[in-house]
C-alpha cells in the first residue's frame, strides 16, 4: 500500500491543452498586433497579468461564442492526461487544476473531455453589450503579478506531511512552482528553472509524469525539496 500523499497542482493552457489556448483565441478574435504586444509586455514585467486580460479583452469589439466554440474544436489536450487523471484517482493523489487562464474556455474543454468533475481554479468572466468582461475572484491582496495567485491555492490545499507536485510550461507557472516539492517543467518554465538552478522533471506528456511519479512512490526515504520548504515557512510565518 502506498503510504505517500501527493497533492499535484497541474497548469492549463499548453500543459493539458496541446497549446495556449488564451492567446491564440485574442492573436485570432482580436486585433493580433495589439494582442501580441500586451503579451509581450506581460512577459517582460511591463503589466501585470490582470491588466493584460483586461486590455487583452478590449481587443475584441463583438464577441462571437458560437464562432469562438467552433475555434475550440480545434483545440486538442495532451491525450496522455485523461490517463493520469485515473492513475492519480487509482493511488488517491488529489489532482487540481490551477490556471491563470479564462473559465470561458477551460469548462468548454473540460466538458468536451468528461474532465469536468476536477476541482479548477482559474479567472471568471462575463459579457456586457457583446463585450468579454474578466473577473478575478482569487487575486492576491498583496501581490498582483498573477491574476489568480496559484500559490496561495497550493497552500491551502497541501500540508506539511504531503508532497506537492507542480506540472507546467508557462511564466504564470514560475511562482507556484517555486512552493512545490517536484517540478515537472517543460518550455518557459524549464528554462526559468535551468537559469535559477531549480530542481525539476523535464516532460513532454503526462506518461513522463506518471513514470516519475512511479519512481518517487517506490522510494522508501523521499526527500521534500528544500528551498520549497523555505519558501513555504517563509509565507506561514507573514500570516
Amino acid at each position: 500500500m502506498n503510504d505517500k500523499t501527493f497533492k499535484i497542482f497541474v497548469d492549463f493552457d499548453g500543459t493539458i491543452t496541446q497549446q495556449d489556448v488564451g492567446e491564440t483565441m485574442f492573436l485570432k478574435f482580436g486585433d493580433p498586433l495589439k494582442a501580441q504586444t500586451i503579451i509581450e509586455d506581460w512577459i517582460n514585467k511591463k503589466i501585470n497579468a490582470k491588466q493584460s486580460w483586461q486590455l487583452l479583452c478590449n481587443t475584441i469589439d463583438n464577441f462571437d461564442l458560437i464562432t469562438f466554440e467552433q475555434f475550440l474544436t480545434s483545440i486538442g489536450i495532451d491525450e496522455t492526461f485523461i490517463k493520469f487523471r485515473d492513475y492519480s484517482e487509482r493511488n488517491g493523489f488529489e489532482l487540481r487544476i490551477l490556471s491563470d487562464g479564462l473559465d470561458l474556455y477551460i469548462n468548454r474543454i473540460l466538458e468536451r473531455e468528461n474532465l469536468l468533475s476536477l476541482q479548477v481554479f482559474s479567472n471568471k468572466h462575463f459579457f456586457e453589450d457583446n463585450k468579454l468582461i474578466p473577473v478575478f475572484p482569487h487575486t492576491d491582496e498583496e501581490c498582483d503579478r498573477c491574476a489568480n495567485c496559484k500559490r496561495n491555492h497550493i497552500l491551502s490545499y497541501s500540508s506539511d506531511d504531503e508532497y506537492t507536485v507542480y506540472i507546467g510550461d508557462g511564466w504564470s507557472d514560475v511562482c507556484p512552482a517555486q512552493y512545490c516539492d517536484f517540478i515537472f517543467a517543460k518550455n518557459s518554465l524549464l528554462k526559468y528553472c535551468e537559469m535559477n538552478r531549480i530542481t525539476y522533471f523535464p516532460f513532454n506528456s503526462f506518461d513522463d509524469v506518471t513514470t516519475k511519479l512511479e519512481q518517487l512512490k517506490g522510494k522508501k526515504r523521499l526527500k521534500k525539496r528544500h528551498q520549497a520548504e523555505l519558501k513555504r515557512k517563509e509565507i506561514y510565518i507573514q500570516g
